[in-house]
């Protein structure tokens, strides 16, 4: 009697969604048909579009889609346009029709960054990394998913919300996804986890999906057992939200594994369950996947009619799916999206040409302004002799002026110049100032404890002084000796920091004085650490110091050289940091700075195993203003004064090796003489 009822209560709640769900549709189709301007009947189309689209009924979600986005065009509203081509990419690809999805994809991208809405740019990145997994195109869809992925964790750390998280965790997964289909599973476990914990944690839909790839990875890694715990957790988490794309996937999977290991009726029972699923889910891309299962099993078995039947079947679904005329389209859209590039590319080098021909016409004007002046002050001289005297005064008078002009623009010049090296330099001190803080507090904790101790031992003294013990008196106080020697110790370390930053604020004086490389370099080398530790609390790396205890103390502008290692070490940690964003758990970050002596001269050798330097800018480095790092991150400024000071300033010479994507190597040679 169980089974009836149950069944009766299940057929009555199916009703009462579906009625549900009928009365927000008929809502909608009232609102549509009494919407009396755009924006309402814009509101009504989107939301009826959208609805369609949750129900799978995928029809007519492109027809309201399609509604929606003609009304946006009509009144030019970029951003709602945006939002409907999104709708219509995400419905074409459930259908497997990937060439439109791809082209509604690219133009909404387009409006995204003409508007400059970086996150929707960060999303759109995301959904076409994950139709070219769909095609097949696994390292074309990781560069879109790489770059979607920095977008929104960059996005998620400045606004959190559960939307950023859950876009976050889609990337991860179509990452650990494209890493699979590469037989890079090591990375692929790396990002599912991540993608699965946070579906945990944060309660995200996405679960079912991160235990279908962890199932995947254990079966690739032959464990089989693990492999079908997951895949069953899958399962019943996708089924427990009605999502019968995944279910079907799941199945597929499942059915491969018992394939896999010769269970031959439990893969086909998997297998016509998944084609099930997808037939009733309308996917033409999980009908082709289930139906190559059941025809390549059924050939196994030499069971020629079902063979044929289930080859039928998807080979109609894989006609549907990759036509020729989608083919040609979709290397359409390749080239599209290839020219697209070529135009920003084209508008930047245009946008510099203009302003360098622009600057070109004023000195032309210029030249020929002061050309034409002196051809005018000659024909007057000719004509007019009687007249020489007063003419010659009168240049000479507006010469003496133009040269007081001149001498004035070059003093502001000069002034401008200054400023400009000091800002740069206070901008590396505002760097420093995190490390100096922390710094500093080491050796001030010392001689605050050391004193503490010292208060504690004068009672002691005094105590053993009055019972008559001098022994003991006199050890206390070679206690309190040796205390006082380690308050001074620290006290003068807190007075080289002081020193240091003090120094590194000033305007250099240009005064040498005889220095000690070795601890010059360890010094800013720890300062330089903590203040970009201080702004980045998930900053890691390995410092390895080689310096050459031989070496002699050498006269040098201290401050000068200290700006001039606090911006090698800073671009060296900035390299190791943003390599360690991309290359995975077996990368392991290192900056190596070395002292030694060369030919009469010494040398210092800062060296990091980051992203590199690309050999096409690699002799722009050193010019001022130019810089690899993005907008706000850098000034350009750095390396050009550590040139100058080092060449310029101390006759020496700053040298650089690299190779993109391995390591950056500066040495610095400064003559002794």
């Amino acid at each position: 009697m169980k089974k009836p009822i149950l069944l009766l209560l299940f057929l009555m709640n199916a009703f009462f969604a579906a009625a549900q769900h009928d009365k927000s549709l008929d809502t909608l189709w009232v609102a549509l048909s009494k919407a009396k301007t755009d924006t309402m009947r814009y509101r009504a189309a989107r939301s009826l579009a959208h609805e369609y689209y949750l129900s799978t009924k995928r029809d007519s979600a492109l027809l309201f889609g399609a509604q929606a986005l003609t009304i946006a065009k009509k009144n030019k509203w970029a951003r709602k346009e945006e939002g409907c081509m999104g709708l219509l990419a995400n419905v074409y690809g459930d259908m497997g029709d990937y060439v439109k999805a791809m082209s509604y994809y690219f133009k909404a991208m387009k409006i995204a960054e003409e508007s400059n809405d970086r996150f929707e740019v960060g999303n759109i990145d995301g959904n076409i990394g994950a139709t070219y997994i769909q095609r097949g195109d696994y390292q074309r869809a990781l560069r879109f998913l790489q770059a979607a992925r920095k977008i929104i964790s960059d996005f998620d750390s400045l606004h959190k919300s559960p939307d950023n998280m859950e876009y976050l965790v889609n990337t991860y997964l179509n990452i650990g996804d494209c890493y699979i289909y590469l037989n890079k599973l090591d990375s692929a476990e790396y990002a599912v986890k991540i993608a699965y914990d946070d579906c945990k944690k944060f309660k995200i839909e996405e679960l079912g999906r991160a235990q279908r790839d962890l199932g995947e990875i254990a079966a690739e890694k032959g464990n089989e057992a693990g492999a079908l715990r997951f895949f069953r957790q899958a399962f019943a988490s996708d089924k427990a939200l009605d999502d019968g794309v995944d279910m079907c996937t799941v199945c597929v999977k499942t059915a491969n594994l018992y394939h896999q290991y010769k269970q031959q009726d439990s893969a086909e029972y998997y297998a016509q369950k998944a084609l099930q699923l997808a037939a009733a889910t309308n996917n033409e891309q999980t009908v082709l996947d289930a139906a190559k299962l059941l025809y390549t099993f059924y050939d196994e078995d030499h069971n020629v009619p079902q063979a044929y039947k289930y080859f039928k079947i998807a080979t109609a679904a894989k006609d549907s799916i990759y036509s020729q005329d989608k083919i040609k389209q979709l290397l359409s859209i390749d080239f599209d999206e290839k020219e697209r590039q070529q135009e920003l590319q084209t508008a930047q080098k245009e946008a510099q040409t203009e302003a360098e021909n622009r600057l070109r016409t004023y000195i032309l004007s210029g030249g020929l302004g002061v050309l034409l002046l002196l051809a005018l002050i000659f024909w007057r001289n000719s004509n007019q002799r009687k007249r020489a005297n007063a003419l010659l005064q009168s240049q000479n008078a507006e010469i003496e002026k133009q040269k007081k002009n001149v001498e004035t623009t070059l003093g502001e010049l000069k002034t401008t110049q200054a400023q400009l090296v000091q800002s740069a330099k206070m901008a590396s001190l505002g760097e420093l100032t995190a490390g100096i803080a922390h710094e500093i507090q080491n050796p001030l904790n010392f001689v605050n404890n050391f004193s503490d101790v010292n208060q504690e031992m004068l009672g002691e003294l005094e105590d053993e002084l009055n019972k008559g013990d001098i022994e003991e008196a006199k050890a206390i106080a070679a206690d309190i000796r040796q205390n006082e020697i380690k308050i001074n110790h620290h006290g003068k370390r807190a007075d080289f920091i002081v020193k240091g930053m003090l120094e590194h604020s000033r305007t250099s004086t240009g005064e040498k004085t005889l220095t000690n490389i070795n601890v010059l370099a360890d010094e800013f080398l720890k300062l330089s650490h903590h203040g970009f530790s201080a702004k980045d609390k998930d900053f890691k790396v390995e410092l390895v110091t080689h310096f050459d205890p031989l070496i002699p103390r050498m006269n040098i502008v201290q401050q000068d050289i200290g700006r001039v290692l606090v911006n090698l070490y800073n671009n060296a940690f900035y390299a190791v940091n943003e390599k360690a964003k991309t290359a995975g758990p077996g990368y392991h970050p290192e900056v190596t700075v070395t002292t030694g002596a060369v030919d009469g001269a010494v040398m210092i050798a800062v060296k990091d195993n980051g992203i590199g330097i690309p050999d096409s800018i690699k002799d722009k480095i050193m010019q001022p203003f130019f810089t690899t790092k993005p907008t706000g991150d850098g000034t350009g400024l750095g390396l050009s004064l550590s040139y100058d000071i080092v060449v310029k300033g101390h006759g020496g010479k700053i040298n650089v090796q690299t190779k993109e994507g391995d390591f950056t190597e500066f040495t610095i040679i400064i003559p002794l003489a």
